[in-house]
Formats: C-alpha cells, sequence, structure tokens
C-alpha cells in the first residue's frame, strides 16, 4: 500500500472545528489543527479561536496587530493535517472536463494551469504532504531542522543535546516514539547531531570510504585462498555469485524484519532504544552522512552468524562456504557504499532511478520500499513502492 497523502477536506467539515476541543485554521488552501496549540499562543487561545475555522493570511501578516515571525509559520506547518477546496477552486472543479486534475488537492500540473487561467491558483498547495512523515518530497530531507521549534512542538528529542539518553529515558511510548522518528529531520549544515556526547561518539561516526577500505582486503585475500583449494576459477566464481546473490535476500529480509520491525517492537524504553541505535537514527536523521553506513565494530559482531549460514549452505566443503562468504560480504560491501552514494551523490540513470526509489522509502512510505541495491526482492514479495494515489474528497460543502 503506497504512502497515505493528507487529504481534502471539505470547507463545512473545517468551519466547524473552532472551539477549545478542537480548532482549526487555515491559509490558502492549508488546514492547520492548532487546538493543541491554544494554551500556548502568546496571546491567549481566544485569540486564535475568533478565527477558528476560517483563513489567517491576513491577521498574521497585519502588521498593525501584531507580525508574525517565521518561527510561528514553521510551528503550523508542524500542524498540516490536509487541505481545503476554496469556493473559487470548486467553482473552477465543477466547471471545467477533468476535474481529477484539480481535486483532490493539491492539483496536478493540468489542473493548476486551468486554476492559474481563472484566477484561482492564490494560495493553493502544489505539492502532497505525506502523512507518515509531514513532508512533501526528497528535496525536504535536507531543510534544516529549527530544533527550538521542534522540540517545542513535538516534545521528542531536543537536536542541541545528546540523543541517546534522551530516547533512554524519554519514556516515550511506541507509537509516539514511532511518529516521531519517522518524521525526518535535518541537522545544521548536514552535519552529525550529538548521540553520545562522550568518548564513544566517535564510534557512532563512519564516513563511506572507510566500508572499501575495511573490507576489500579481507574478501580479496579471502576469494584467492578459496580459489588455491578449489576446482578452478569458474567453481570460485559460481560460489562467489552464489554468495552474492544470497547476500540481496539477506539485506531485504534485515531492512524488512529486523530494522523495520516497528509492529512487533516491545513497548518498553529498552526496545524503543534498540531500535533508534539500530536504524531510527537514520529515519530521524536520513541525510547524516556519518550514519549511513554500518560502523566495522557492529559488522564483526554480525559477520559470525552470516559466516554460519554460508558453510551451512555450502556445507561439503569448507572453502566453498569460505568463496561464498565472500561473495556476500563483496554484497555487503557494495550494498553500504550504494546506500551512502543514494543519498549524496548524483549518479548515473539506473543508480538516479534507484535514489527516487530510496528517497521515496524517507520522505513518503517507509513500510514499503526495503530493497537499497536493488528493488527485486520488493517485487517478489510485494512491497514495491508505487506513487501515493490521490486522496479522495471526504465531501463537498
Amino acid at each position: 500500500m503506497p504512502g497515505r497523502s493528507l487529504p481534502t477536506l471539505p470547507t463545512s467539515d473545517v468551519e466547524s472545528h473552532s472551539t477549545f476541543k478542537s480548532c482549526y485554521v487555515t491559509i490558502g488552501t492549508k488546514v492547520f489543527d492548532v487546538t493543541d496549540f491554544l494554551g500556548d499562543h502568546p496571546g491567549g487561545g481566544d485569540l486564535i479561536l475568533e478565527y477558528g475555522g476560517k483563513d489567517v493570511t491576513k491577521i498574521m501578516g497585519d502588521e498593525v496587530s501584531h507580525t508574525h515571525s517565521e518561527a510561528a509559520y514553521e510551528i503550523l506547518d508542524e500542524h498540516l493535517i490536509g487541505f481545503v477546496a476554496s469556493k473559487k477552486v470548486m467553482d473552477v472543479a465543477t466547471e471545467v472536463d477533468g476535474a481529477d486534475n484539480i481535486l483532490p488537492l493539491p492539483p496536478n500540473a493540468k489542473g493548476m494551469k486551468e486554476l492559474e487561467k481563472r484566477g484561482a491558483a492564490i494560495g493553493v498547495a502544489t505539492e502532497p504532504v505525506y502523512a507518515t512523515t509531514g513532508i512533501s518530497s526528497a528535496a525536504d530531507l535536507s531543510k534544516e531542522t529549527d530544533y527550538n521549534t521542534d522540540y517545542k512542538v513535538h516534545k521528542f528529542l531536543d537536536l542541541n543535546k545528546p540523543l541517546f539518553m534522551q530516547v533512554w529515558n524519554g519514556g516515550f511510548s511506541k507509537d509516539f516514539y514511532l511518529e516521531q522518528v519517522h518524521r525526518p529531520r535535518h541537522y545544521r549544515g548536514g552535519n552529525s547531531a550529538p548521540l553520545f556526547g562522550n568518548f564513544l561518539e566517535p564510534l557512532s561516526l563512519t564516513p563511506w570510504w572507510v566500508i572499501p577500505t575495511v573490507w576489500l582486503p579481507p574478501i580479496a585475500y579471502g576469494t584467492h585462498t578459496a580459489y588455491n583449494n578449489l576446482s578452478g576459477g569458474l567453481e570460485t566464481m559460481l560460489y562467489l555469485i552464489t554468495g552474492l546473490a544470497v547476500w540481496t535476500i539477506i539485506e531485504y529480509g534485515l531492512h524488512r524484519g529486523l530494522f523495520h520491525m516497528d509492529r512487533y517492537l516491545p513497548d518498553n524504553r529498552v526496545g524503543i532504544t534498540a531500535h533508534f541505535l539500530l536504524h531510527g537514527i537514520h529515519h530521524y536523521l536520513p541525510m547524516d552522512k556519518y550514519r549511513l553506513v554500518m560502523p566495522p565494530t557492529l559488522l564483526v559482531v554480525l559477520a559470525l552468524p552470516f559466516w554460519k549460514v554460508a558453510h551451512l549452505i555450502f556445507f561439503h566443503d569448507w572453502y566453498a562456504g569460505l568463496a561464498g562468504f565472500c561473495g556476500g560480504l563483496f554484497g555487503y560491501t557494495i550494498y553500504d557504499m550504494t546506500h551512502y552514494f543514494l543519498h549524496h551523490r548524483n549518479l548515473p540513470a539506473y543508480y538516479r532511478e534507484l535514489k527516487k526509489y530510496h528517497l521515496q522509502h524517507h520522505f513518503a512510505d517507509f513500510e514499503n520500499g526495503f530493497g537499497v541495491s536493488s528493488r527485486f526482492w520488493d517485487r517478489v514479495f510485494g512491497t514495491e513502492l508505487r506513487s501515493a494515489p490521490p486522496a479522495k474528497v471526504l465531501k463537498t460543502a
């Protein structure tokens, strides 16, 4: 199932949310649920309630009343829940052929042209916003987060402080943690947010070039040893290729079954913290270039079961198992380097498509798209990412 984009809400529904129990405001076609902010508004909640269910574009920009800062608009963005079709937009949609180009909002390029031609495009949002991540596109992954606003609004993690102990001592429920950790943030200048804030910090940071530097020499040595003890190059190559093929299913299985075991995650701080260290931090800060590849110290621990698997598959010959393991380890090396390059490099055509695919996993739908170096197993197991179908208009006013 593709990532769900925010819905188009009927005007009557938006207008009915004007009380302390539930208060919506709009800017253009965007709808914001500001109920939780009523008590925190510097001017008091009553001031917001005056505009409950209404458009606040003019009042927020009114210099006589009070000009709102950029931070105020950022806080609003965090409360976006959907879109509303104004009367002008609805009139155009009912008058033209191809109303599905306009509704549900946001309109596609053809629908936007029609709205512009008829003077109804002002304030109309042009991109979908995905419900689970709160963002619209891959470009949003690199938009710098305002730490203070983010912490004040979401009450999750303060990016000014080491993250590990905040997760451990946060007392977060599993549902709240998973909702927040899948809303991507971006640390200042693309640097790495502090994780431990002590002597352990360097162990959590791994430049991409460490992976080939550490693993290619033992792969070459193991392959050479296997070649010298098997019948020849062809047999060695077959075992290497088989090991590489086995790695591809392990890659998919780890990403889907371990890194994204969200539904089965224990609802306690041990499970939540382990999830955060293993993969959650990558979805929370997806463009952190020093936490995109696996630290060699961690892979050494995981390599032992992989070694056992290789020798279980090629049980008839120890050197066949060695060649298979080297093929799998080579597959892992390619996977980790690919993962880094998908986030941080301009790539040839095939990899550009793979980059779009993987970044969609981050900004649109983290419950699908588990293949990183290939989407083959996603196709086999029915988890291939697709563009989200338009959300339906619930009803019209």
